[in-house]
């Protein structure tokens, strides 16, 4: 059984490095969370995604998990840079409810779909709860690193060393997306607290040394990473839009609150290792959460696809790889997910892996040099794969070749199925629970009942029995004309599909 290191590629350093844990035994991880502001699109979650497939490889690879996703309820502008009004407030106002009302609302839909994408449970500190922290932290960094304005209290970059780094994309005139803000000593300059405009009331506004208002996007996130995980921490992960503005901001402030200096070594930022997946394109906008109808994980469910079949359909490209959404795509991750679905489901009933995954987690070595060698091969190589900066495609390909092993009926189908549900662990498809039937979801416009597709199905199995194909066919076509396509000879058992 090999025991191959763990790669990643650090954002930071621009190279694959070997995971060296801060703490012996122990995996600390920070994700930039959601403004719950809106419901999250499908490209938000995206990030999820391959943030959780990060921590099921570090539990893999036998690591004790801290793993922290904020939520901001606070501080975001409808720009990433210092302009625009709050996107709670708006929000609010525009729906007549209360910021904390709105937050709440959103909060809990996004923590509703990380379970229907089977993300693990994580820590969601919520912004408005550190603010006091937020304002102390000001307070610290006040005097060497930051200016008072009108409007706010601002970080001044050119007290830190190496600011932009993480970007790369820092140039004489400075960061491209950053609008003036007049009195600005550097256009990167940003805010680290807001006041509210005079005549002005916000509903989220809290008394602080620089006037009322709030905290600065970028504060919470420095604030909440070292509260809850302490600096320096393993992981800071979040989506490639994060590493031109708001990440470089978050270090920044993590030097001057450590009295670092240099990014040359990189736990001066504030963590050792800095990951970000890439985009999720759709090529029609609904993406943007201004396009009315954008693409959200229930517009997925309400037209007949499973949230398992978009985790599928974001692990077949590697995170750092840009992905294009096509309901061409997401239907074949779904028909590829049914295939797996369909042989673990029927091996489950006769082979029970649960007493094999627990020894394999009280002592994995000892366990795997029990399983047939060609066996263990598929681990080994998936392990590799895995541990080579999370190569999610072929360690799909891994996990799907042990299900065929399993399905082929040879004296090591208990042993390939045992690898294929500890594969699962790590890719999180819940091969050990889910079952054809709950792949099979009814869109919300469907015109007939499962019951009365059986029934009329029943009906077409009949009259081919009796070799009258006209009425075969004539009930094949009126489903058709009702979105249900019968899938004559499917070699998945699948007889019909909406």
């Amino acid at each position: 059984m090999t025991d191959t290191p763990l790669k990643l590629f650090n954002s930071l350093t621009r190279q694959l490095e070997e995971f060296q844990p801060i703490h012996e035994g122990e995996a600390r991880v920070y994700s930039c969370g959601p403004t719950v502001y809106n419901y999250q699109h499908i490209g938000n979650m995206r990030a999820y995604i391959f943030a959780d497939t990060l921590g099921r490889v570090l539990q893999w690879k036998g690591y004790k998990l801290t793993h922290v996703i904020n939520v901001t309820d606070v501080g975001h502008l409808t720009s990433d840079a210092d302009e625009g009004e709050d996107k709670m407030e708006k929000m609010a106002a525009r729906e007549n409810k209360s910021a904390w009302d709105i937050a709440k609302f959103y909060q809990e839909d996004f923590e509703r779909d990380l379970a229907r994408l089977n993300v693990q449970p994580k820590q969601h500190p919520r912004a408005t709860e550190y603010v006091e922290a937020m304002i102390a932290w000001g307070e610290r960094i006040a005097e060497k690193h930051c200016y008072e304005l009108d409007s706010g209290l601002y970080f001044d970059v050119s007290t830190v060393a190496d600011y932009g780094r993480l970007a790369r994309a820092v140039t004489d005139d400075g960061e491209g997306r950053i609008d003036t803000v007049e009195g600005k000593r550097n256009q990167a300059d940003f805010a680290i607290w807001r006041k509210t405009p005079a005549g002005e009331t916000r509903q989220m506004e809290w008394d602080s040394p620089w006037g009322k208002g709030a905290p600065g996007w970028h504060l919470e996130c420095s604030v909440m990473g070292e509260a809850l995980l302490g600096f320096p921490f393993d992981i800071h992960t979040g989506g490639i839009d994060h590493r031109e503005i708001h990440h470089p901001n978050e270090i920044a402030q993590n030097q001057a609150y450590c009295c670092t200096n240099g990014l040359d070594d990189a736990r001066n930022s504030g963590a050792r290792i800095w990951m970000h997946n890439n985009f999720l394109v759709e090529r029609s906008g609904k993406m943007s959460k201004s396009a009315g109808e954008f693409l959200r994980l229930q517009l997925l469910v309400d037209k007949g696809y499973h949230p398992l079949a978009y985790r599928l359909m974001c692990q077949q490209a590697h995170y750092r790889s840009e992905l294009e959404f096509s309901w061409e795509g997401l239907q074949a991750a779904l028909t590829r997910l049914k295939r797996m679905v369909t042989i673990v489901e029927r091996l489950r009933q006769s082979v029970s892996v649960e007493p094999m995954l627990r020894a394999a987690k009280r002592d994995r070595n000892s366990f795997m040099e029990g399983l047939n060698p060609s066996i263990r091969e598929l681990v080994d190589d998936f392990e590799n794969f895995v541990s080579d900066d999370l190569s999610t495609p072929p360690a799909l390909v891994a996990l799907e070749r042990a299900i065929n092993v399993a399905g082929a009926g040879t004296a090591w189908s208990g042993d390939a199925l045992f690898a294929a549900i500890y594969m699962n662990e790590v890719l999180g498809l819940s091969l050990a629970t889910l079952t054809r039937t709950d792949l099979r979801i009814r869109p919300k416009d469907a015109q007939l009942t499962e019951a009365e597709i059986e029934a009329e199905l029943q009906r077409r199995k009949e009259a081919r029995a009796a070799k009258d194909f006209a009425t075969s066919d004539a009930i094949r076509d009126s489903l058709a004309a009702k979105g249900v396509e019968v899938m004559d000879g499917d070699p998945l058992g699948w007889e019909w599909r909406l």
